[in-house]
């Protein structure tokens, strides 16, 4: 090292005042020491600038080195562009770090102790001053060029002084020390405040905040603060979170109260922060030892911290201020967007009626409305519409939408324009289904239909004289939108009349037909197909509600001839582009599906010119046409083609129901199609396609359409119809029992309906009574009915009621309200199965069990049985009201309920003997059955007995003798002793002979069995049998063998 080159300087060892032992703790790792140049650039002289000008006296250079280090060696930098008046470079290994990096202003001769990793973050604010030109190096020293800001540690800074520095009544007023701290602060924490120091970085904000009325000074100290705030927090330990989340949170408060201060940056700097700190991701890794909060916890500090509430007061201070408005804004936007709490604590600062009154006010850039729309859209959807109803209840309101939806209807020619319009129309849509809202007051109602029927309805309004609709995007979406606003208008019966004189109704039936102009008014073919859809979704809601329009229209023709053209061969392709269109892909199920529905809806209102109307223009015959060709249809079945049926049985129903000459219309060609819809596999019900909705349907079409019609009923009861619906009855849910049994009892109407009843068998050969008390005991083990394990009455007061009825106790109705056991009879099936077998009858019953007769008893006393709850009910009212009858009536009362008690009892007794006539005919046909296996044993007994006898017999002559001996007297004591005169009796046995058998002069004839004689047992055989007889043909051997041969067989022993 040359020293013509460089100049060496020596800095002895030297102690640190208190100050700044406090302010720069000692650090063994590296020092920069400032001291006086020396060379040409001398203390005091002016350096030369760039352009030649001399500066002032040259500031202090600074030198870095070892801390250890006697000495250190300094020079001018050697970069690429060395020479007087550039700044001074501390070299290393790695290359020059200058002095502008490096931003303490210091006194010379202090010495600042900072780590190698720190050096090169450093930002002092001054350059040095020149040196004797060349070269030379610097001690080598450990830093690193580049270091990355993560591995940069925190420049000590003790915040508790700054706050006495600014707050001290003895240094309150030294602006240039406070700016100073400031600077100082904002540069230790450049990558964000510690949670645990956020109580005094607030501190330091609000005094700050005060100061800034005088001093204008602090005003980007305070931004440069609040933009640090906008970072994460960062924490040393993780249940820092938990442990200062309410320090956090009223930090956060804080930041939104500094809103009064009267200065635009800082207002806009606030915003900015807040959001920042709201939307921003927390980066992974952050500041060695300590750790940034994560976005999800800061989102949760902002919500609890209710600094939206403040921006939403801080409108009212902005006004004048159309940039930080905007800002404002635009944060609230931002903080709503993905918070529900948010949006009700800004609907609690009144924020949609301010935000409402203000989205009209003069914008060259047109985000006020933009922003103020998303606001109000995101408050509709998340926060409590009866609170926002009531914000925007205002006239005012209403009528600032309605200049804002106006001005973009008719001047907005900009795609964005369009889509703001639309935005609109979607807020005007969903405040219109609220009837509290003053649509109809304020002339929105109006204006909004005379938009939504144009071009369709001809109208001289100058408002749409010059309006046209393209069929670009926007433009479409918002004749949808005009489509679903009418749907919503219908809430408020103040705007039928408003929709009657629009001629609504006509504009949506433009639509209920076929396209014949491709193109027409500017719509390609899909979307003249999404119109049409959505056009009959509207009409299903708006067509109830307007019936006088809808018949002035002609909808019943319209919508048949529309259902015609769907049922047609003609070719169409449908492009299922729109959520209406689902299963319309190249056909037009589509269309047909929302024409259905839309005659469902209107032959359901019961109206009867409607139905009148539909059955005299030939719907029952075309419904049943189209219900046939789907059921015979081989296509695989799909959850839209058992929706469509299930609407067409309810139109039939609809139509048909209460009028026979419509029920003959329906005759036996739909009772057809209901016999197949019948044979419906019981296992598809719970599939979740509609088959249980279908057959619902199904049966509710056989009460409407068939029942009261001779001819109908005669059909389905030739078809197998009654054992139909028994097998649907015994398969089917408990939901279906109520209408499937109300059914088979109209239908029991009918004689010939018993018999089909009686005869029917179902699973394991059970029988129709068994079925249906089976039922009874299945809904009374629902209800909880007290019984015993035999079904036998155990509560003689309450046969009927179950325990979950007496749960709900009695309550009082007034006079001309039901009681509760009255409805019950409406309600449960019981009554219906009663009414059954008072058809049925209860006696001669086939199939049923002891078990099946004790339930029988209850049912045969049903009605007194009821009759028996209703005073039972009676009496607990009179009670629970304090009542209390005359002495008559009062014993009256008492006789009533007692004689039904009896009842009770009595059908329990009469149970009783039942079960004992079962026990009794159960041991009797054991005693029988053992009797039996008795007499089998004793059978054998016999015969073992007897082959003994013979055994003996043949073994012992003696007893053979004997056994002849026997016989002999046997026979003598069996013959007559008296003879006859003119008899001759012959002697049949064989004498001499030595066998027990019985030989003699006999002939056995063993009869042929008649079915291998049909021939011989003629009449013409027989005749001749008989004359052979007569002439003695038996005479020969011959005609013996003859005659068995043809007739007999003849054994001879």
């Amino acid at each position: 090292m040359s020293s013509s080159s460089a100049a060496v300087l020596r800095f002895p060892r030297r102690s640190f005042s208190p100050w700044q032992r406090d302010v720069f703790p000692r650090q063994p790792k590296a020092a920069v020491y400032l001291a006086t140049n020396r060379g040409g650039g001398g203390s005091g002289e002016r350096s030369p600038r760039p352009d030649g000008s001399r500066s002032a006296a040259s500031p202090p250079a600074m030198f870095v080195g070892s801390e250890v280090a006697d000495e250190t060696v300094v020079g001018p930098a050697n970069s690429p562009t060395d020479g007087a008046g550039e700044a001074l470079s501390v070299s290393s290994a790695d290359g020059f770090y200058s002095t502008e990096e490096l931003t303490n202003v210091m006194a010379i001769g202090d010495v600042l102790m900072l780590s190698p990793s720190s050096i090169r973050s450093l930002d002092l604010g001054f350059s040095a001053g020149p040196l004797s030109s060349g070269a030379c190096k610097a001690v080598p020293f450990p830093l690193r060029k580049g270091v990355e800001t993560k591995d940069v540690y925190p420049r000590p800074v003790d915040i508790n002084r700054v706050v006495d520095l600014i707050e001290d009544k003895y240094s309150c007023n030294l602006v240039e020390r406070h700016l100073h701290a400031l600077k100082r602060l904002v540069k230790h924490y450049q990558f964000g405040f510690p949670i645990k120091d956020l109580v005094q970085v607030f501190k330091i904000l609000n005094l700050c905040a005060e100061k800034v009325k005088d001093q204008d000074a602090y005003v980007q100290p305070i931004c440069k603060i609040l933009k640090l705030c906008g970072l994460p927090f960062l924490k040393e330990k993780s249940t820092d979170e938990s442990n200062f989340a309410q320090v956090v949170s009223e930090s956060i408060s804080q930041m939104g109260y500094l809103l009064r201060i009267p200065n635009k940056e800082i207002r806009l700097q606030i915003c900015d922060s807040i959001m920042n700190l709201f939307c921003e991701e927390s980066p992974r890794r952050g500041v060695e030892g300590f750790f940034p909060t994560s976005k999800t916890y800061n989102m949760e500090m902002i919500e609890e911290s209710g600094v939206v509430e403040t921006l939403v007061m801080g409108l009212t201070l902005v006004e004048n201020q159309l940039e930080v408005k905007l800002r404002i804004i635009k944060t609230l936007q931002c903080l709503s967007s993905s918070s529900v709490m948010n949006c009700n604590l800004m609907l609690n600062a009144q924020a949609a009626n301010k935000i409402c009154r203000c989205m009209n006010d003069p914008d060259p850039s047109g985000q006020l409305l933009f922003w103020s729309s998303e606001i109000l859209w995101t408050l509709l959807e998340k926060a409590s519409k009866t609170e926002l109803v009531n914000q925007l209840r205002d006239f005012e309101c209403i009528h600032a939408l309605k200049e804002a939806f106006l001005n973009k209807m008719i001047n907005g020619y900009r795609h964005s324009d369009r889509q703001l319009r639309n935005d609109l129309l979607v807020i005007a849509t969903i405040l219109a289904e609220n009837p509290l809202i003053p649509m109809v007051e304020t002339g929105f109602t109006k204006q909004l239909i005379m938009f939504a029927v144009f071009p369709e309805v001809n109208t001289h309004n100058p408002l749409v004289r010059g309006l046209k609709i393209s069929s670009n995007h926007e433009d479409f979406e918002m004749k949808k939108l005009f489509f679903q606003l009418l749907v919503a208008l219908t809430n408020d019966l103040a705007s039928i009349q408003l929709l009657s004189e629009g001629k609504a109704l006509l504009a949506l039936f433009h639509y209920v037909g076929k396209n014949e102009k491709v193109g027409i008014r500017g719509w390609s073919a899909a979307q003249f197909e999404e119109l049409q859809l959505h056009a009959l979704a509207a009409l299903m809601a708006v067509a109830p509600l307007m019936l006088e329009d809808y018949m002035e229209y002609q909808g019943n023709t319209r919508l048949l001839l529309l259902l015609d053209w769907c049922v047609s061969q003609d070719p169409y392709f449908g492009t299922s582009n729109s959520f209406h269109a689902t299963g319309g892909h190249g056909n037009k199920k589509a269309q047909m599906r929302y024409c259905l529905k839309l005659l469902r809806s209107m032959a359901s209102l019961g109206e009867e010119f409607i139905n009148k109307s539909l059955s005299d223009q030939g719907a029952i015959n075309q419904l049943i046409d189209i219900l046939k060709d789907m059921t015979d249809s081989l296509e695989e079945e799909s959850e839209i083609n058992l929706q469509m049926q299930t609407d067409i049985l309810i139109i039939l129903s609809s139509i048909c129901e209460n009028d026979i000459h419509r029920k003959e219309l329906f005759g036996a060609y739909g009772v057809e199609v209901i016999i197949k819809l019948l044979k419906i596999d019981p296992m598809k019900f719970s599939s979740g396609m509609g088959h249980n909705k279908l057959i619902l349907t199904t049966v509710d079409c056989i009460w409407s359409c068939i029942v009261g019609c001779y001819t109908a009923e005669d059909s389905f009861l030739e078809m197998g119809g009654i054992f139909l619906l028994l097998d649907l009855l015994e398969s089917s849910s408990d939901r279906m029992h109520n209408l499937i049994l109300g059914t088979l009892l109209e239908l029991c109407e009918n004689s010939k309906t018993i018999y089909h009843m009686k005869v029917w068998r179902g699973k394991n050969d059970s029988t129709a009574p068994c079925l249906l008390l089976h039922l009874w005991r299945h809904i009374e083990k629902e209800m909880q009915v007290k019984r015993d394990e035999h079904g036998r009455i155990l509560d003689a007061k309450k046969p009927l009621t179950g325990i979950i009825q007496e749960e709900y106790g009695i309550t009082t109705f007034p006079a001309n309200y039901i009681s509760l056991a009255v409805t019950d009879v409406s309600e449960n099936p019981r009554v219906k199965i009663y009414a059954i077998f008072c058809k049925l009858g209860f006696e001669d019953l086939p199939g049923l069990s002891s078990h099946d007769y004790v339930t029988l008893a209850i049912v045969h006393h049903y009605l007194d049985l009821k009759v028996g709850s209703v005073w039972m009910e009676i009496e607990k009212e009179l009670k629970q009201e304090a009542i209390h009858p005359v002495t008559r009536d009062m014993e009256g009362l008492h006789t009533i309920t007692k004689h039904y008690e009896d009842v009770s009892r009595q059908v329990a007794l009469y149970q009783t003997e039942i079960l004992e006539n079962k026990r009794k005919h159960e041991l009797l046909d054991e005693q029988r059955m053992y009797a039996k296996i008795q007499h089998n044993f004793k059978q054998r007994e016999l015969s073992m007995k007897s082959w003994d006898e013979y055994v003996a017999r043949t073994s012992d002559y003696e007893i053979l003798k004997e056994a002849k001996k026997l016989q002999e007297q046997a026979i003598k004591s069996s013959r007559v002793t008296e003879k006859e005169h003119g008899f001759i009796f012959h002697q049949p046995e064989i004498a001499g002979l030595q066998t027990t058998g019985f030989w003699g002069r006999l002939v056995a004839i063993e009869s042929t069995p008649p079915q291998f004689l049909e021939d011989s047992l003629s009449s013409i055989a027989l005749q001749e049998k008989s004359a052979s007889i007569r002439d003695g043909v038996l005479k020969n051997g011959n005609a013996a063998k003859d005659m068995k041969n043809k007739t007999c067989s003849i054994p001879v022993k």
